[in-house]
C-alpha cells in the first residue's frame, strides 16, 4: 500500500514538471517569435515604403536647371542632386537620380516611373491635389529678368503687352498671364534667359536663384526688375498614400538642417543658407 502511494505521488510530480517545462518552452518560442518579428521590422526601416526599385530612392528632375540640377560630363550634378543623395543616404537607400521632361514630370511620378521629384518643384495648392509634398528644402521667389540694355521696362507695370519667356508647365506661366498674352514657353529657363540680350524676349519670369546664377556664371547681360513676384517653397514631391516615405524624407531634411549638413550643401552652391529665412 505504501509503495503504491509513493509510486502514485512520483507520477504526479513528474507529470507536473513535464507540463511546466512544456509551458515554459512554448512561452519562450512565442516570445522569440514576437521579438524576432519586431527586430525584423526595426532592421528594415524601408519595409513600408512603396519604392520603384527595391533598396533605391529614384528621384527625378529636368536636368536643365543649372545650378540646381544639370549634367556635367554626362553626370547629373547640382544642388537638387546633392540634397537627394543626402536624403537617400539618411533613409538607408541608394540614390538613383534620373531626368524627365518637366512638362510631364508629374505624370511620370504618378505613373510610378520614379519615387519622388527632387527637381526644384514649388509646392502649390494645385499640385497638392495630385501629389504629396515634403517640408520645404529651400525657399526662393519668382523674379522678373530683362536685358541690361532694356530701357523700356522700369517696373512690373511696364510688362503689360510685352513678350515674356517662361519654362514649360511651370508656375511662371500663370504669373506671366497677369501681364500679357504674349508668352513663349521653353524646356529650360536658361534658354529663355539667353533670348533676353538679343531682344527676342522682353522679359523672363523664373526662379531668382536660376537667373542670378546665369548672370554670374554665363555672363549674361541681364538684370532684375521690381520685387519678387511671390515667395516659393520648394519641396520633394511623392505619390499620395506613401506616408512612410514622406515621413522618412521629412525626418531626413530636419536632421540635415539640425546637424549643419544642409547649410554646408547650400553654402557650397549659393554662398548662403537657403532656409535661413524659413
Amino acid at each position: 500500500m505504501k509503495r503504491s502511494l509513493v509510486y502514485f505521488l512520483l507520477v504526479v510530480v513528474v507529470s507536473l514538471m513535464v507540463a511546466c517545462s512544456e509551458k515554459d518552452s512554448n512561452a519562450q518560442k512565442d516570445t522569440s517569435a514576437s521579438s524576432g518579428g519586431k527586430a525584423e521590422e526595426g532592421n528594415s526601416a524601408t519595409a513600408d515604403m512603396k519604392l520603384v526599385n527595391e533598396g533605391k530612392l529614384t528621384f527625378a528632375m529636368s536636368g536643365l536647371l543649372k545650378p540646381l540640377n544639370y549634367k556635367e560630363n554626362e553626370k547629373l550634378v547640382g544642388f537638387d542632386v546633392e540634397i537627394g543623395k543626402e536624403i537617400a543616404k539618411r533613409i538607408g537607400l541608394d540614390p538613383n537620380p534620373v531626368t524627365n521632361p518637366w512638362e510631364t514630370i508629374l505624370q511620370g511620378l504618378r505613373g510610378e516611373k520614379y519615387d519622388a521629384i527632387i527637381g526644384s518643384m514649388t509646392a502649390t495648392e494645385e499640385r497638392k491635389k495630385q501629389v504629396d509634398f515634403s517640408d520645404p528644402y529651400y525657399i526662393s521667389g519668382a523674379t522678373v529678368f530683362i536685358s541690361s540694355k532694356n530701357k523700356d521696362i522700369k517696373s512690373l507695370d511696364d510688362l503689360k503687352g510685352k513678350t515674356i519667356g517662361v519654362m514649360q508647365a511651370s508656375t511662371y506661366v500663370e504669373d506671366a498671364k497677369k501681364y500679357t498674352d504674349k508668352i513663349k514657353e521653353f524646356p529650360s529657363e536658361i534658354y529663355a534667359l539667353q533670348d533676353l540680350p538679343p531682344g527676342r524676349l522682353d522679359a523672363v519670369i523664373t526662379d531668382k536663384i536660376v537667373g542670378i546664377t546665369a548672370m554670374k556664371e554665363s555672363g549674361l547681360e541681364i538684370q532684375t526688375v521690381g520685387e519678387e513676384l511671390k515667395r516659393e517653397e520648394i519641396a520633394v514631391a511623392i505619390n499620395k498614400n506613401n506616408q512612410a516615405l514622406l515621413e522618412a524624407i521629412n525626418k531626413a531634411i530636419a536632421d540635415m538642417v539640425a546637424d549643419g549638413t544642409y547649410k554646408e550643401i547650400s553654402t557650397k552652391w549659393f554662398g548662403e543658407d537657403l532656409l535661413k529665412n524659413k
